[in-house]
């Protein structure tokens, strides 16, 4: 499929090229074994989550004939089929890269044993564990037995048995074990010599285990390899306005459940008898995706690689607090004071726990408004949110039910917010609600004053840990007299839709902030025409929006200066022979995930420069509610600036977004290197 004769690259195939950069860190054998490991486990659970969201939609979409020609400029059965091509090669990458980190654990005394790898001592070890803890967890399914096809669960993975014996006395039969990795660690430390460490996974400790599991059938000879099923994950919103979204979204995770299969994948050493059985009961084709692979799946469980057996521990450091927050009394009183911008994962999230514990106890805080979205298992958000109703402030929090894979939890955070006292609003129909907003509302001596933040990522202390974002905290009045019409709005979606129009300082999606930002790149064309310097900075997770790209694609051929950041999806043909100076792009994919959009546009020297919570993708501009927030302090804006600068100038992690999507490292030539994410620390730990 050749990818220049389109306007764009296809985003799938984009998107693909960014998880091929996740399988690079696994690759590289400066990172540590544990990074790598862990590397391996966002790339397959990227791509799971990939098959049950996008490759189902283009498996609807194939359903629609030439209407999805019209959306997507070709068949969808092409980019599948492209996207199968591409798979299985990153497959084959894969297993060859685990291969070689398993060489390297043993080289550091760490083994991961299998079924028949272990010694005497080990199998009675592993018999006990399995008597104990996971004997109780399994029930074996003798699947011949059963006249309706048991439903494979998707993000579960299966060990198909076949049981036989020697002397053929009685038919093989097949059998379907469940492996409990929800409940029971997917990893078992075996005891060994000193100075070894040794590792086996709960998938052969069953392995291990089935002649005890089959005592009764009378068989002698077991084999067992594990198959998985990625079933179609999005949830359909029907349009029946009586029907309670709650109700939906409940009959939506029911649904998912029993998702229409999108992919199919299995040890390509298992029985062929009984894989061609599988397939045949389970009702699959070609086109559900058959993907043979290695002997181990669910590889995600390997985020969550025992830490014990590695002596170095990775290079992350502890987040600091800010210069400005460090030891004062009150959070609040320094945003009346002065704007802050935090920088995670390098300054600590626990200010903006503390701005809101702070509100939660202060007698003349009246109110707080916040928008939720995805949350930590145990938030301390919710618990500053629950404590303030309990001192008598209105709570009011906008819980997005349809946060992909969060609807769940997020039903449960509404229970228990509702049962203290909290106003749940569950955003707008048709629309998302992307933005990441606080107000808190204060009244002393009868004079109301609005504080609060605007964020670039979720409110979540536990992924602040790890997501690279920006987090505003101010009083400026322009800036929450906007976030407060855009709660205003939120409460009253039907009634007060124009009141997003009315915001001078945020830019807002879905109502404005497309024309705004073709508005500001005019600008920059317009300059660039006139013979004076004009450039363009975006930092960005996706950039997919066709128009926005086109437009760019005018800038740079008008003579603007256009630098990009984009991490994952990333859409725009960058080289072009017509644009007057070369388009730079990169993308960073390291130890911190690149998480913050920062969009910057010179304008005559007198910069404007936004945070946002807005990717450039249609869906965040036309069917989201997103905002995005100007910096206007100049000391702010530098801080900004040189972050994106030591970016920039990355050439350890930073690899070239081209036409043909090679993802080649910047080459550091004879220059210093850089490796961002560590220079970035650096810049801004000197500043305490």
């Amino acid at each position: 499929m050749a990818l220049q004769k389109r306007k764009t690259i296809v985003r799938d195939i984009s998107w693909l090229s960014f998880n091929n950069r996740v399988l690079q860190e696994a690759a590289d054998p400066t990172v540590p074994l544990k990074e790598r490991i862990k590397f391996l486990g966002i790339f397959s659970n990227n791509l799971d989550e990939f098959f049950r969201v996008r490759v189902a939609t283009l498996r609807k979409m194939t359903e629609l004939g030439n209407k999805a020609r019209m959306h997507l400029e070709e068949k969808p059965e092409s980019i599948i089929e492209h996207i199968q091509e591409i798979v299985q090669q990153q497959q084959i990458a894969f297993e060859n890269i685990w291969k070689d980190i398993q060489k390297e654990l043993s080289k550091q005394n760490i083994h991961l044993l299998n079924e028949k790898k272990l010694s005497t001592s080990q199998q009675k070890f592993v018999q006990e564990y399995f008597n104990e803890q996971v004997r109780s967890s399994i029930v074996p399914l003798m699947i011949e037995s059963i006249q309706n096809f048991p439903v494979l669960n998707d993000k579960s993975i299966y060990l198909a048995c076949k049981l036989s014996k020697k002397d053929k006395t009685i038919p093989q039969r097949f059998a379907l074990i469940s492996i409990p990795a929800r409940s029971i660690s997917r990893f078992l430390i075996v005891p060994g010599k000193v100075g070894e460490h040794n590792i086996i996974l709960l998938d052969d400790v069953i392995r291990f285990c089935m002649p005890v599991i089959f005592a009764s059938f009378g068989y002698d000879q077991f084999s067992a390899h594990i198959i998985k099923l990625t079933r179609d994950a999005e949830i359909d919103i029907d349009n029946d306005v009586a029907t309670p979204l709650i109700q939906k979204i409940k009959k939506g995770l029911k649904n998912r459940k029993k998702g229409k299969p999108v992919r199919f994948v299995f040890d390509k050493d298992i029985d062929i008898s009984l894989l061609t059985y599988l397939v045949k009961r389970l009702g699959l084709s070609l086109k559900e995706n058959l993907v043979p692979g290695g002997r181990i799946h669910n590889f995600k469980d390997f985020m969550k690689f025992p830490d014990s057996v590695f002596t170095v521990k990775g290079t992350r450091k502890k987040p600091f607090t800010h210069p400005l927050l460090k030891n004062v009394n009150s959070v609040t009183n320094v945003v009346f004071k002065k704007d802050v911008l935090l920088n995670f994962p390098y300054h600590s999230f626990d200010s903006v726990i503390d701005l809101l514990r702070e509100a939660a106890i202060d007698p003349t805080v009246v109110s707080i408004k916040i928008t939720c979205y995805r949350l930590a298992s145990r938030s301390k958000v919710i618990n500053a949110l629950t404590n303030a109703v309990r001192n008598g402030k209105q709570v009011t929090a906008v819980l997005e039910l349809r946060a992909r894979f969060d609807e769940e939890a997020n039903l449960d955070w509404k229970e228990e917010l509702e049962e203290a006292g909290v106003k749940v609003l569950l955003g707008v129909p048709n629309q998302k609600v992307h933005a990441k907003l606080c107000l808190i509302k204060k009244r002393e001596n009868n004079i109301t004053t609005h504080y609060g933040f605007v964020s670039t990522g979720n409110l979540n202390e536990e992924t602040a840990l790890l997501y690279g974002d920006h987090c505003l905290l101010s009083s400026d009045r322009k800036i929450m007299a906007d976030v407060n019409r855009v709660f205003t709005y939120l409460e009253n979606p039907r009634t007060r839709v124009n009141i997003l129009n009315s915001c001078r300082t945020l830019m807002i999606s879905p109502t404005a902030m497309r024309k705004q930002l073709v508005a500001l790149i005019n600008k920059e064309i317009k300059l660039a025409r006139q013979k004076k310097y004009a450039s363009i900075t975006l930092k960005l997770n996706s950039l997919s929006d066709e128009q926005l790209i086109l437009t760019l694609e005018d800038a740079a051929k008008a003579g603007v200066e256009i630098n990009m950041i984009i991490r994952g999806i990333f859409c725009m043909y960058s080289e072009n022979k017509k644009f007057k100076i070369p388009v730079k792009a990169i993308s960073i994919v390291d130890e911190y995930l690149e998480h913050a959009r920062v969009f910057v546009f010179n304008n005559g020297g007198n910069t404007k420069m936004f945070i946002s919570s807005a990717d450039w993708m249609v869906r965040n501009i036309d069917h989201r509610l997103e905002a995005a927030c100007p910096i206007l302090e100049k000391d702010m804006q530098q801080e900004i600036i040189e972050m994106l600068n030591i970016q920039l100038k990355d050439n350890v992690k930073a690899r070239i977004l081209d036409n043909e999507l090679r993802n080649e490292y910047v080459n550091p030539g004879n220059k210093a290197t850089i490796r961002s994410q560590v220079e970035i620390y650096n810049y801004l730990y000197q500043k305490k």
